[in-house]
């Protein structure tokens, strides 16, 4: 089956602004059955996958995706993007964090992974763990 590009356009509109969209059109993207994975969670299920979209939006200010590059095969795709984001319990300033979706594709999006760098996303925004974080980070790299 060759992936449908149209999908992929919409699934990338819908998180462009994603403290905006519209929950409940999740399902004109995923499958009943979809798989969600990230660095925190593995979600099995469109209700549920709603469920973790509502939450974690509930206290966003802002949260918009910028993409980067995309490679799309017949039956996936891998989207490079870099998501913004400003968060209360997290001095409501905007974090940047670059990462990659990979998506298996079927009528809707079947799979679904976020790799990204939990250290930038959250560690380094908290004031101890961010100066340990940004500390050894300094001391791997020299």
């Amino acid at each position: 089956m060759k992936t449908d590009t149209s999908l992929i356009e919409r699934f990338k509109n819908y998180f462009r602004l994603l403290h905006a969209s519209d929950l409940s059109k999740l399902r004109d993207l995923y499958d009943q059955g979809i798989v969600f994975k990230d660095p925190v969670h593995e979600i099995r299920g469109l209700v549920e996958l709603e469920d973790y979209f509502t939450s974690m939006c509930a206290d966003l200010s802002d949260c918009r995706f910028e993409y980067l590059d995309e490679l799309v095969t017949e039956d996936a795709a891998y989207i490079k993007w870099m998501m913004h984001f400003k968060h209360p319990k997290l001095g409501n300033r905007l974090i940047s964090v670059r990462g990659v979706s990979h998506l298996k594709i079927g009528e809707k999006i079947e799979f679904h992974e976020d790799f990204y760098d939990m250290g930038a996303m959250l560690y380094e925004q908290l004031p101890l763990l961010g100066n340990v974080t940004r500390w050894l980070k300094l001391r791997l790299a020299s």
